[in-house]
């Protein structure tokens, strides 16, 4: 994610984001921090609903061939 689209998602100017980073470090960290987060939950979340699809998939081909 880029400052840009920090700033965008948090509502604020991208200078807001160039001055805690400068000025404010541990505020910036735990704002990357807290964003990382959120993005690793999203893929995570979207790889269990995958592998649930594969699972059905191979559920299904093993009904099929009882």
């Amino acid at each position: 994610m880029t400052q840009r689209d920090m700033a965008i998602y948090l509502d604020i100017d991208v200078k807001t984001i160039r001055n805690w980073r400068k000025n404010r470090p541990n505020l910036y960290k735990t704002i990357m921090l807290g964003l990382m987060v959120d993005d690793v939950i999203e893929k995570s979340e979207k790889n269990i609903m995958e592998l649930k699809e594969l699972k059905q998939k191979f559920e299904k081909l093993d009904d099929a061939e009882k």
